[in-house]
């Protein structure tokens, strides 16, 4: 045996007579076949002298050659040992290491048939479950029946059960999770728990958002592969005090605001991330709150009031902060956290992971033609650089309320905080 080698042993595989190895560095290999145990091999079952190992590998270019694109597909390989010595010491070794990667072994999934296209729980049968199958992932599924039913599951759920949360949908589910983990009592803990989305929505800008900085198409395979291969539990909730996610969409009701196009008074107060101090006006806190009638602030769930326990927020003194000014009217404003809207929507091209900023981009005055083109522009991010948009990077944000332009009772949109 080799140095390095765990395991070494004769095997039947394609009805040929190999040597099998097994390294210390989770390599699998035979008859010029390699597997790497912790990105390509997901699982693996026993069924008498054999060992069938499951697992993912890029597809063959087929007669396109180098010009196509691989993609993931799965596979398995199947090696029939020739003793029972041999089938009961690779068991145990390819189990531990498996183990040792620490992937989740039981999920809850929640499924939005609602979402998107309602395709969710199609998407869920043929993309998500045949992979979560072949890793021997348990699973138990509750599909959302009504608006913020993911939430009020998430609250009384014992989540000691789980080793993870997956969500089947847009952006709105997994929202409604976090929401829901932060106004349980043991908040501090539940959020530490880790989540996963499959993009099965309208909007599905955090998943994409995730795989595009790893280089990964946005698909539901890829997003279950990653799910299985380890979900980040390691979640600082104080620097992670932003949780408001949306996504833009550029549908058919788009192009009608644009040609009905809205504008909203109202202000906005903000902290400038460094390098961005010269937006806006300063804040005179001698003259001006920066957030009134806090203890009635509503939202979509109604008027919002003081929890006994619960995420609370950080412990911030707010007037020793550079508060500056922004004055409506405003057409658009978007508030992101991560660079992509939407799977086809990079909304906010530089937004980045854990830097402890917002990605502010506001659309003041644009003309309609200049707006459609600008729309346009969503897919690559292109659309910051027009000079009716402002883009900048904030550490804090207020959202102010105010009424339509032509219209001073209707369309008043909430006070919002982050």
């Amino acid at each position: 045996m080799e140095t390095g080698e765990l395991l070494s042993d004769q095997v039947r595989a394609n009805g040929r007579i190999t040597t099998a190895t097994f390294s210390a560095g989770g390599q699998l290999m035979w008859a010029g076949r390699r597997l790497d145990m912790g990105k390509q091999v997901i699982g693996f079952s026993v069924e008498g002298s054999k060992i069938k190992i499951r697992a993912v590998v890029e597809s063959s270019p087929g007669i396109c050659g180098f010009s196509c694109k691989t993609t993931l597909i799965r596979k398995t390989f199947t090696l029939e040992f020739l003793s029972d010595d041999c089938l009961r010491a690779w068991t145990p070794k390819l189990q531990e290491y498996l183990d040792s990667l620490g992937r989740p072994k039981r999920l809850f999934i929640f499924v939005n048939p609602y979402g998107g296209k309602k395709s969710a729980s199609k998407i869920f049968v043929n993309d998500v479950k045949p992979l979560l199958d072949d890793a021997n992932v348990e699973y138990t599924i509750q599909e959302t029946k009504h608006r913020f039913h993911a939430k009020e599951v998430i609250q009384s759920l014992d989540l000691a059960k789980y080793d993870g949360i997956v969500c089947v949908s847009g952006d709105g589910i997994l929202v409604e999770v976090l929401n829901g983990l932060l106004v349980r009592r043991d908040w501090d803990s539940a959020i530490r728990i880790p989540l996963g989305v499959v993009p099965a929505g309208t909007g599905n800008g955090m998943v994409k958002s995730l795989l595009d900085s790893r280089g990964q198409p946005c698909s539901p395979f890829n997003a279950t592969l990653a799910i299985i291969r380890g979900l980040v539990a390691d979640i600082d909730i104080e620097s992670e005090i932003y949780r408001w996610m949306g996504s833009a969409r550029l549908d058919f009701y788009a192009l009608q605001r644009i040609f009905g196009l809205r504008s909203y008074n109202g202000s906005i107060n903000f902290v400038p991330a460094p390098g961005y101090e010269s937006y806006g006006e300063p804040l005179d806190l001698e003259k001006e709150v920066i957030v009134e009638g806090e203890s009635q602030m509503t939202s979509d769930d109604g008027p919002v009031s003081i929890r006994e326990y619960g995420y609370r927020g950080p412990k911030v003194d707010m007037k020793s902060l550079n508060w500056r000014k922004i004055d409506g009217p405003f057409i658009s404003i978007w508030l992101h956290n991560v660079p992509w809207g939407g799977e086809n929507t990079l909304a906010a091209p530089d937004a980045e992971f854990s830097d402890g900023c917002l990605d502010l981009v506001m659309i003041k005055d644009c003309p309609k033609c200049s707006l459609l083109k600008l729309m346009t522009g969503l897919n690559d991010g292109s659309h910051v650089k027009s000079p009716h948009v402002s883009y900048l990077k904030v550490k804090a944000f207020v959202l102010q309320p105010g009424t339509r332009t032509d219209e001073s009772n209707q369309g008043r949109y909430h006070r919002c905080r982050w």
